[in-house]
């Protein structure tokens, strides 16, 4: 347990970190990578290239510090930490690591100001931190493990099946190469892959939702390819399983984690609300949901037209086959060929208030997965509308303490 002392250390220093948070986690990432090298085949490199690691860390420095009077306000983007942290397999060890170049970073941005006092009382706070992830990574681990056709660790799986979905996304079924079990998912979870990167030298991790409903045999992601500004800045993995990994190669996957997924054991109505990509989850969700009969579903999605629009003819046909399903479709740039009413209900941006007849149940439960712009305006769309915040669930994928 902390010291009170030890509080009022991290709370008063915290707006000094955040004022040179950036510098702290560049000098870091830095200092952590030069010494470890090793640890790039973890990290996302193309996030450590943007900036976007050393950001999300920051944040999530600042954040821990805000609330170390009572962390148990975080429970819950601790536990999406911890779930990414199995997925990607990281381990106690690394937790000294990352620490000890974390300090010694801060001390380096801060000169004279970082006190010994300054320096002990974040090295303890990182520690409990430390503790509370390490204890719940092992008791996730230990679950996937122990599941019917689970595992720990790394699992090679064979492409049995490769689709394109629409211009950018492509699907891939994958089986496991030892013909074993395979363990089932709560709809909404995702893997995560590992694959060699020769570009880099580097193997490299990425999660992607889980996108059909469980079945025992096999699992299927839908990847999106990540294009730059330049060619340069195009998605390593992404571009590598779109251009180069097909039907019969070999991928290692991690067994499937998170804490974004839908009850399906519940009858109250679901509201599935998506953006770009983050259909992926939503299609696992609804169609483990539509196993279960009666119970009401509907999907408001968003895309720039037709063009990118993934599985829409399977979303058509489903909404004809299941009168107790309804798909709502927006594309903010359609093209001359789009046709409303057939390929989109509605032009322009998702826009909730414009379908709210239709979202709006009694009793019923909201999932959002997509960009963070998009996420945040559908969570105060409903929340504005009166929906409890209990009843809102959302997805985040980005950056973290060790990957993605």
């Amino acid at each position: 347990m902390l010291t009170q002392e030890t509080k009022d250390i991290v709370k008063a220093t915290a707006p000094v970190l955040a004022a040179h948070g950036v510098d702290i986690i560049r000098h870091f990432y830095r200092s952590l990578l030069s010494a470890h090298p090793e640890l790039k085949n973890v990290f996302n490199m193309r996030h450590q290239e943007r900036g976007e690691q050393q950001e999300a860390l920051a944040r999530a420095v600042y954040a821990y510090a805000a609330n170390i009077e009572d962390p148990s306000s975080l429970a819950a983007v601790l536990e999406g930490i911890a779930n990414k942290h199995a997925s990607l397999d990281v381990r106690p060890e690394q937790y000294p690591i990352v620490g000890e170049h974390l300090l010694a970073s801060i001390k380096a941005v801060l000169g004279v100001a970082a006190t010994d006092a300054i320096i002990g009382a974040w090295a303890q706070a990182y520690g409990e931190l430390a503790d509370i992830l390490i204890a719940r990574e092992r008791t996730l681990r230990a679950q996937r493990g122990e599941v019917s056709g689970g595992w720990v660790g790394w699992r090679d799986f064979i492409v049995t099946a490769k689709q394109a979905e629409s211009e950018v996304i492509t699907s891939f079924v994958l089986d496991p190469a030892d013909g074993g079990a395979l363990a089932d998912f709560e709809p909404g979870q995702y893997i995560s892959l590992r694959i060699a990167v020769p570009r880099l030298g580097l193997q490299q991790i990425r999660q992607y939702s889980l996108s059909d409903a469980p079945n025992g045999r096999s699992y299927r992601i839908s990847v999106k390819r990540e294009e730059g500004a330049v060619p340069e800045e195009k998605g390593y993995v992404s571009t590598l399983l779109h251009d180069e990994v097909g039907v019969g190669d070999r991928l290692q996957l991690a067994p499937p984690y998170g804490n974004f997924f839908i009850d399906v054991n519940a009858s109250t109505p679901v509201v599935l609300i998506s953006g770009g990509v983050g259909l992926t989850p939503m299609i696992s969700m609804l169609n483990r949901v539509l196993q279960s009969p009666g119970r009401e579903i509907v999907f408001v999605h968003g895309a720039r037209n037709s063009g990118v629009h993934a599985m829409k003819d399977h979303l058509r046909a489903t909404a004809a086959r299941h009168p107790n399903f309804k798909v709502i479709i927006f594309y903010d740039q359609p093209l001359p060929r789009d046709q409303a009413g057939r390929d989109f209900d509605y032009a322009g941006m998702v826009d909730l208030d414009t379908v709210a007849d239709a979202i709006l149940r009694p009793d019923a439960d909201y999932y959002i997965c997509g960009p963070i712009p998009f996420m945040r305006k559908q969570h105060d769309a409903l929340t504005a509308r009166g929906i409890p915040e209990t009843r809102v669930h959302y997805e985040v994928f980005g950056p973290d303490l060790f990957a993605q």
